[in-house]
């Protein structure tokens, strides 16, 4: 793709020897300043990187990751850490870690028994709990009652999964104060004695315990996300290449059954996609995940915003072995409920937005990896089989390349050979991000050995997180599509300051009014997608709407 002239690549390195290996390739004026959390998944070391690669500040643990961390907004460091347990899948923790800035372990906690165990991923919530899912144990006799296959069910049971909400007490203890299990939504149509016995078809709500693959580890949930908008959770199932969104407001009693909370549908799955085959409403043809990893919601005041996103690994993909990741736009009514026809799966048919790679072989991460939608429209990417962490503008243009240089054996020198350098996820914050405002954030040398001499240049930010901005009321933009005029309604009797900003986080028109009804001609624009701001004089309040040019 044609890069903007206003826009050149910056950095170019300066190679010492044949061929760099790891550590930053590109980082060019369009990619997002800020820093990277890093924690690969054979050290336990978490780094955290400028967008030179150049490291500005680690944490420590006992343990390597499992598998995921996160940078919270007054500097901690919470993270998941492996531990030993009868619970030997992919993805397995079983540990819970907060560490302040300074490196000193503020909290820790196991979740794991013979019954149960985290994995792979956790969320923190707004109230400070924090979110867990977990392998929950299953007899092979209780499979069996509930209608499991008997030729797919060993001695050694099935694993469900549950969520869990936990609320961290003192520097080791931790409260339940909320819980869900799958294994109070199956239906299955097997067994006709047994009492949850239906037609699947009919019930999309509830999930098949006979769909899929036989397996101990039958469902795989690899991540969780959560919308406190909506009060709502998403998982993803890689084993089923499905992901699902329940329902939080309810009560842990009302979480087990069919009815209660917000939606009321109780502990149901308000909403499927991916593999319409699970519910018998699709064939394998219609299968869109394909292993997939990191569902999320995006975040407002983002392309994209509240439209969900995953890395969508590829395996089996019959249009061939490659990543893309896959944006899309839940269908819902006016009373916020999930729609789907009578004989008809979850939609849509077709995504929003979807990152492929030139030519798409050279993506591929057959397992882990993730993504992160950027504040300026840009897209972070991990490709976790290779270690290789990349951004990509809104068009599909790559901006910044770095490949981990943790290995199984260490740290490897610049140069070498590298494998076995496994990244579950990366994070990238901006540069204002509240954990930074009062530490000093000094670059060090590379994490490789040998570092290149890099001429790397730290680009500011086009468009920047702005957490402490508040609602501006009483504007709105009256059209939209929008053809040649823009029109903006302001009721609010003072003078409001407007923008329009590109997909790439660029200006392309700005102005200021008292008018109650701004006309802007904004005929000369290409067609395409748009961000509308406007704010208040005092520039702490603020109205956003994504707009379409036609």
């Amino acid at each position: 793709m044609k890069k903007n002239l206003l826009f050149l690549l910056i950095f170019i390195a300066n190679w010492s020897f044949a061929q760099q290996t790891v550590g930053v390739f590109q980082n060019d004026s369009l990619s997002y300043n800020g820093y990277t959390l890093l924690f690969p998944n054979v050290s336990k070391t978490t780094y955290l990187l400028d967008n030179c690669g150049n490291v500005v500040h680690t944490w420590e643990s006992d343990y390597n990751p499992g598998l995921v961390a996160y940078l919270l907004e007054n500097g901690d460091l919470l993270r998941t850490a492996r531990i030993g347990s009868n619970f030997n899948g992919g993805g397995s923790g079983g540990r819970i870690e907060r560490f302040n800035w300074e490196g000193e372990l503020l909290w820790s906690y196991n979740y794991s028994s013979a019954d149960f165990h985290q994995h792979h991923d956790i969320e923190y919530l707004p109230n400070g709990n924090i979110l867990v899912i977990a392998w929950e144990r299953r007899t092979s006799q209780e499979a069996i009652e509930l209608g499991r296959n008997p030729q797919t069910v060993t001695n050694d049971g099935i694993w469900s999964e549950q969520v869990v909400e936990i609320k961290p007490i003192g520097d080791s203890e931790a409260q339940i104060v909320w819980e869900w299990h799958l294994w109070d939504h199956m239906i299955q149509d097997f067994d006709s004695l047994s009492t949850n016995f239906g037609v699947v078809s009919e019930h999309p709500e509830l999930m098949d315990i006979n769909a899929g693959s036989p397996g101990v580890d039958w469902i795989h949930f690899n991540s969780v996300d959560y919308n406190p908008e909506l009060d709502q959770i998403v998982m993803s199932s890689r084993h089923l290449n499905e992901i699902y969104i329940i329902d939080h407001s309810t009560t842990t009693a009302e979480a087990a059954s069919h009815e209660g909370g917000n939606s009321g549908k109780g502990g149901d799955l308000l909403y499927r996609w991916g593999n319409p085959e699970m519910y018998d409403r699709g064939t394998v043809d219609d299968k869109t995940l394909f292993g997939q990893h990191d569902a999320q919601w995006v975040e407002p005041d983002r392309p994209d915003a509240g439209n969900l996103l995953v890395f969508n690994n590829g395996i089996n993909r019959p249009a061939g072995t490659f990543s893309t990741i896959d944006v899309w736009e839940t269908p819902m009514d006016a009373d916020g409920n999930y729609l789907i026809g009578d004989t008809t799966p979850f939609g849509p048919s077709v995504l929003d937005w979807t990152f492929e790679d030139t030519p798409n072989n050279q993506f591929y991460s057959s397992n882990i990896s993730g993504a992160q939608r950027l504040p300026n429209g840009n897209t972070f990417i991990c490709e976790g089989r290779t270690g290789d962490l990349m951004e990509v503008d809104y068009e599909g243009n790559k901006v910044w390349r770095y490949v981990s240089p943790v290995v199984g054996g260490g740290i490897v020198t610049q140069g070498d050979n590298v494998n076995n350098n496994n990244v579950f996820r990366a994070y990238r914050y901006g540069a204002d991000f509240p954990a930074f405002a009062n530490v000093a954030l000094e670059p060090g040398d590379p994490i490789e050995l040998e570092p290149t001499n890099q001429d790397c240049q730290i680009f500011e930010t086009i468009v920047s997180t702005k957490d402490n901005i508040l609602t501006l009321e009483n504007v709105k933009v009256l059209n939209n599509p929008v053809d040649n005029q823009l029109f903006i309604e302001n009721k609010t009797q003072e003078t409001v300051f407007f923008e329009m900003i590109d997909m790439l986080g660029r200006p392309i028109l700005n102005g200021q009014s008292s008018s109650p009804l701004i006309t802007q001609n904004v005929d000369n624009l290409s067609a395409g997608i748009y961000w509308v701001q406007i704010f208040n004089e005092n520039r702490n309040r603020r109205y956003v709407e994504k707009i379409v040019k036609r």
